[in-house]
């Protein structure tokens, strides 16, 4: 029997209909809105970079013009509709999905313990009653509050002392939770002072079956269509294996079904699907131009944005000046259902203005004028978002495409 086929334009409105950028960018972006579009993208990773917004930010931005960074905060910080933890990075997910985490702080507890024993940060297990006596009796704390007394070592910001080992485990393996960030520093209180009791760890059965069967299918949901590695990497926390045993199951019962991709160069792939998926109907992308965070959903598996764009791209935060190819942070620039180029620029917040030095169109992308007043709509859009008084442009900011 023949495995039925998606086309390489089908698939990319798929995936992008599935991280809400095919619909034009619009609609309500606090409280109960703003939730469901992160319910609907699984978590939005969090980074302190701040170039011209934070990512969390420009993720939400880029689907909800009308969003402000307040709307998250509220949402997260008095509101408690969200919590804090790990997925592959740092990122912030609905509450209703904290029973499901269980299994995660399990796991990070196993690892971590293993990982961080050896790696300088000797002696944190011993801080752990400390630590939560600390905040027990003083109430929420940063890094800074804790291990005063104790030497940091010379391996940099990582490099940390015990207490703030400590903390960071116990955050990582349920005990302490994060309530919000001050300048982005986290900070920590006790689970069972944030967390409703019925759904913290202890209060709630945490079956390993059902956690793995729910974070495959959210997954799918998510991508629309996977391989079983590109489920288990979606939230980082189920194996491989574990998705493969998953899958094989939900394939032998009818609940999935293999089907065939193709790619942007024209190579065909099997992935796993839902039987009902050839017959959903997506809405086709709008044509405005988008600035995408580099940690924006879509993109976060760089290969697999690779296979269905044809867009390679790699940040280059840490690779030395010298050797990288086009910038520090470089934003991609979505029209339609492609990755059109790249955009270096800047917020100089002391004279408001955004400073773009550098775009890069890909090489299939005629730049033209109609495409350059397109790209200074969004990003006068960008410049108010991001509360700054004007665009300017470095004088050869149009580069040719590499």
């Amino acid at each position: 029997m023949a495995l039925r086929q998606l086309d390489n334009k089908t698939a990319r409105a798929v995936f992008m209909d599935r991280h809400a950028l095919a619909e034009p960018p619009s609609g309500g972006a606090r409280g109960a809105d703003l939730l469901d579009l992160i319910r609907r993208l699984g978590f939005v990773q969090l980074d302190s970079i701040n170039t011209v917004a934070r990512a969390h930010d420009m993720i939400l931005f880029s689907r909800r013009p009308s969003y402000r960074a307040n709307n998250l905060k509220r949402l997260y910080e008095r509101d408690r509709a969200l919590f804090e933890h790990w997925t592959h990075d740092a990122a912030v997910i609905p509450m209703e999905f904290y029973p499901h985490w269980h299994l995660r702080f399990q796991r990070d507890a196993d690892l971590l313990k293993s990982r961080w024993k050896n790696w300088r940060r000797d002696g944190f297990e011993q801080q752990f009653a400390t630590v939560l006596q600390h905040i027990r009796d003083h109430g929420p704390v940063s890094s800074s509050d804790v291990g005063k007394d104790e030497k940091k070592g010379s391996g940099g910001w990582w490099d940390w002392h015990p207490s703030k080992t400590a903390l960071e485990f116990l955050w990582r393996s349920g005990a302490l939770t994060v309530i919000g960030r001050s300048g982005f520093q986290k900070r920590y209180d006790l689970t069972e002072r944030v967390i409703e009791t019925h759904l913290c760890p202890g209060n709630m059965s945490c079956d390993e079956d059902q956690t793995v069967d729910w974070l495959c299918n959210a997954a799918l949901d998510r991508l629309g269509f996977a391989t079983s590695g590109e489920l288990a990497a979606f939230w980082d926390t189920v194996s491989t294996a574990e998705a493969k045993e998953w899958s094989a199951k939900a394939l032998t019962k009818g609940d999935l079904q293999e089907i065939e991709v193709t790619c942007a160069d024209g190579r065909v792939r099997k992935v796993l699907a839902r039987p009902d998926l050839a017959e959903t109907t997506v809405p086709s992308p709008t044509g405005r131009i988008r600035v995408l965070s580099p940690f924006d959903p879509m993109l976060r598996d760089r290969n697999r944005a690779e296979r269905l764009f044809g867009f390679h791209y790699r940040i280059e935060v840490f690779v030395p000046a010298a050797k990288r190819t086009y910038g520090y942070y470089v934003f991609p620039l979505l029209e339609g259902d492609r990755l059109i180029g790249r955009i270096d620029m800047k917020a100089h917040r002391d004279r408001g203005v955004l400073h773009v030095n550098s775009l890069w169109p890909e090489r299939s992308v005629r730049w033209s004028d109609a495409r350059t007043r397109r790209l200074q709509s969004e990003l006068d859009r960008v410049r108010r978002f991001a509360d700054l008084d004007k665009v300017e442009f470095a004088a050869d900011w149009l580069k040719d495409p590499k």
